[in-house]
């Protein structure tokens, strides 16, 4: 496991690359996780009125999925203490959602070719967002759209912590995007087939 410890506009002692990648690493072996890349980045908010300007954000890379956290705290070494706690819980979060899930959709498969059962239909999410406003753009991002069925796309939001999440279909081959709306639950927009 490779741990990349980096400052935003700030340098990093030695102590604290230590401490961060001993806290972040040891929080990622307490759940047996093997993860292909995890990255920290330490900042400091020069605000003076901020109450809590030390940053620590933390992004793994597990077999397709992003996992990412970021915490405010009073000096740095505690901000890294809890975004090493939160990003522990995020991964077990990932660990029950998508590995047991899918060896529970094994099971499943199993027991309908021996009964020849039909599987139950998927997820339907149908709620929209009824309006998109913006004033401007402020920034621009390019990402891949990674095909992925619906259920895929909601574990993925929640550990992303995104309000919205764009993906490619799996099975359509188009390109939806998933929300977290404000009263609560996802709304999912779908393109249009021709």
């Amino acid at each position: 496991m490779s741990i990349t410890v980096t400052g935003r506009k700030m340098p990093i002692t030695d102590a604290l690359r230590q401490y961060a990648e001993e806290k972040v690493g040891n929080s990622l072996k307490a759940i047996d996780a093997d993860p292909i890349s995890c990255e920290v980045v330490l900042m400091k908010e020069k605000n003076p009125a901020n109450p809590l300007p030390a940053i620590c954000e933390v992004t793994v890379r597990i077999k397709g999925h992003i996992v990412r956290v970021e915490e405010n705290e009073e000096d740095m070494y505690a901000a890294i203490d809890v975004a090493a706690a939160k990003i522990a819980r995020q991964i077990r979060k990932y660990k029950t959602r998508i590995i047991d899930k899918k060896v529970r959709a094994t099971e499943k498969i199993v027991d309908y070719a021996h009964e020849d059962a039909k599987p139950e239909s998927e997820l339907d999410l149908d709620k929209l967002m009824d309006e998109l406003a913006g004033d401007e753009v402020v920034r621009r991002k390019e990402t891949e759209f990674t095909p992925m069925t619906e259920d895929e796309a909601l574990v993925q939001i929640d550990l992303l912590g995104h309000d919205f999440f764009v993906y490619t279909d799996r099975d359509t081959n188009l390109v939806n995007v998933l929300y977290r709306r404000d009263d609560g639950g996802y709304g999912l927009l779908k393109q249009k087939e021709n």
